[in-house]
């Protein structure tokens, strides 16, 4: 008789890991697009990555279509994929912070991934790299939508 290995549960650990070991990456960091024929980085050196961020790890997962350059394409992707709106984030959830004003009605959108014991990683738009960091970042953002894909096994 063979231990065969829980799928699930590795994919789900992996996923995890994969997402904790971005913290510090600069990977993220670039994503060039072409706007009438010139290309330009649409993530502004980091400093619009989160959505980048996030969707490259669940694409690379398969838990969604395609990658993102914007929070409001990766929420419509997530939701074709099956994943759910929850009330309490659970490890392995997304979260979707309020938009925030970075000055001359520029408001921005943040998306990132819920850890556990309070915390979450997210693309940090100074750096322009993903940090770990309170998941209502101190209380100073709220939290306007959290999904969960009911695939993904909590452990």
């Amino acid at each position: 008789m063979t231990n065969k290995p829980n799928i699930i549960k590795l994919t789900f650990e992996t996923y995890l890991a994969v997402i904790k070991n971005s913290i510090g990456s600069k990977l993220f960091r670039n994503l060039y697009i072409k706007i009438n024929n010139k290309k330009i980085d649409a993530t502004k050196n980091g400093m619009l990555s989160c959505a980048f961020f996030v969707s490259s790890i669940l694409f690379l997962f398969k838990f969604i279509k395609e990658i993102h350059a914007t929070v409001d394409s990766t929420i419509r992707d997530l939701k074709q994929s099956g994943w759910r709106e929850i009330k309490k984030p659970t490890i392995g959830s997304i979260l979707v912070w309020e938009e925030i004003n970075f000055g001359k009605n520029d408001f921005h959108k943040h998306i990132g991934f819920y850890i556990g014991n309070n915390k979450a990683i997210s693309n940090d738009y100074k750096s322009g790299k993903p940090i770990k960091h309170h998941f209502t970042f101190n209380n100073k953002r709220k939290i306007k939508l959290i999904l969960w894909n009911p695939t993904l096994i909590n452990l």
